[in-house]
């Protein structure tokens, strides 16, 4: 697969060098954005894939803004805030702000938004984002309070990164549905068409508020096409048919820096990557329930080499499920699982599966680490199928216990807190495909203690005692390479948010 890819970005570098790239995005002030997963409803609280995130925060607006050169928080939609006591947090909000429709911006936007959207019944499909909510409050037109059902400290974190803001009455009309179809928010980009499932078109939103942290935008348009194809991806921006694609694959990158109309921009992101196992009651491979198994994969995997040859630059492997900088996130006291092919295949053979097993192993991006993965189980005798998908079809079958193995990837929604990862898996919400009662205590203790050294070794505790069940083989941090139009500045910064209000053409 790897030879074939290195073919086609050859034969598409051949094309390139001998054809002129299309200018029009330049003089039309435009980005054309090409990305390989479909969000399945552009509503934030209703999609956990990274393409939805990117939208989320140029359609919508938080409440708070952590600036990502100097991680300092500002204030977006609130002006200021103050906590009232260890579960009340205070929000003075920003006069003057409209949405995309009209609506004047006020407390009964936040009020409405946060209250629905931390209803458990509305099923927000990641729940971990707002179930810490237990209401909020209107005290007046432009001050609202927000009340966690316990102390929850990363609360601020949270609310400068996926908890947007609705329109109220726009809201309450349509829902989720409804805001899928025409999305409305006040960030610096409205949308002006969304067909579902191919493209979204956004246009600078005129009237965006002056004092924004996030500045006005310099793009005047942005086409975000759905391209689940990667090597139609890479002939489009070689092309000049889009201006910008990221995740792009290691060695496609290094190729494609050949290309003289494109440059690649490359960087360490927050997003990890790691091995989740089902070892429920209904699991579909019973061998998962033997830790010796788990184990037995754990070392079958070469995950160094992996990080030189495939990841690319900036990778680093993992020993815990968490990323370095998130708060509480440490591998003290945590196993490591080096590369033992032959330790692997004597714990299969301890385990009663001699000749290895056939499993299936669920994926969605990075289908050229997966198969090496694959390569490296089959080498002990693990005969694994893959199966690839797009997110939400390997989610839902991870809900079903139909996904015996899985090869997720967690950006943590940017939030730099281990309360927004570790716990997303392991905390008895829909992922936890593990159930285990006391790493979720443990994972609890972390997220509700206001005492910060007592949220370190809880969740030291639980994030050791997951790497010594071998409940998930964390892989490696991810890399993610942007190839762009060489015209196009911008930074890539190592949250994975194109910040296309930042950018400008040359």
């Amino acid at each position: 697969m790897l030879t074939l890819s290195r073919l086609f970005v050859a034969a598409a570098l051949a094309a390139a060098c001998v054809s002129t790239p299309a200018l029009a995005s330049k003089k039309d002030n435009t980005i054309r954005f090409a990305y390989d997963q479909v969000p399945e409803n552009v509503d934030p609280y209703f999609n956990n894939v990274r393409i939805g995130v990117i939208i989320g925060q140029h359609v919508w607006d938080t409440l708070i803004y952590r600036d990502p050169k100097t991680n300092e928080y500002k204030g977006q939609l609130a002006t200021s805030w103050k906590w009232v006591d260890d579960k009340t947090l205070e929000f003075e909000l920003r006069h003057g702000v409209k949405f995309h429709n009209g609506e004047e911006f006020d407390a009964d936007d936040v009020v409405y938004t946060l209250n629905f959207v931390s209803d458990p019944a509305n099923k927000s499909t990641t729940p971990a984002n707002v179930n810490w909510i237990e209401k909020a409050e209107k005290i007046d037109k432009y001050k609202v309070r927000i009340h966690t059902k316990q102390p929850f400290p990363a609360a601020i974190e949270y609310l400068a990164g996926p908890v947007v803001i609705h329109p109220n009455e726009y809201y309450a009309k349509v829902g989720p549905k409804g805001m899928n179809e025409k999305p409305v928010g006040s960030g610096p980009y409205r949308v002006t068409e969304h067909a579902i499932g191919k493209y979204i078109r956004l246009e600078r939103n005129p009237d965006y508020f002056k004092d924004s942290p996030k500045g006005q935008p310099k793009i005047d348009k942005i086409e975000i096409r759905f391209i689940p194809d990667r090597q139609t991806q890479v002939a489009e921006v070689l092309s000049g048919g889009v201006d910008m694609i990221m995740n792009v694959p290691f060695d496609q990158a290094e190729q494609m820096k050949a290309a003289p109309n494109v440059k690649v921009v490359s960087g360490e992101t927050m997003r990890i990557a790691f091995l989740h196992f089902d070892i429920l009651d209904n699991t579909p491979q019973p061998a998962l329930k033997d830790i010796r198994v788990r184990k037995a994969i754990s070392h079958a995997i070469d995950r160094e080499s992996m990080v030189k040859q495939i990841v690319g630059a900036g990778s680093r492997v993992l020993n815990t499920q968490c990323f370095p900088s998130q708060f509480g996130c440490t591998d003290e006291g945590a196993p490591r699982y080096n590369y033992d092919p032959a330790k692997s295949k004597a714990l299969l053979a301890e385990a009663g599966f001699p000749n290895g097993f056939d499993v299936d192993l669920y994926a969605y991006r990075e289908r050229n680490q997966t198969e090496a993965i694959i390569g490296y189980l089959r080498a002990v005798g693990i005969r694994a199928n893959l199966r690839f998908m797009q997110y939400a079809a390997m989610r839902d079958a991870a809900r079903q216990g139909k996904a015996p193995i899985l090869h997720q990837t967690w950006g943590s929604f940017s939030v730099n807190d281990v309360s927004a990862s570790t716990p997303v898996y392991f905390k008895f919400a829909p992922d936890d495909i593990t159930r285990d009662a006391e790493v979720r205590d443990l994972l609890q203790k972390g997220d509700s203690n206001i005492d910060p050294n007592v949220r370190k070794e809880a969740y030291k505790k639980a994030l050791a005692l997951i790497a010594e069940k071998a409940y998930s083989l964390p892989l490696y941090s991810l890399t993610t390479y942007y190839v762009a139009t060489k015209d196009l500045d911008f930074v890539a910064y190592a949250d994975e948010m194109p910040r296309f209000w930042e950018m400008t053409y040359k």
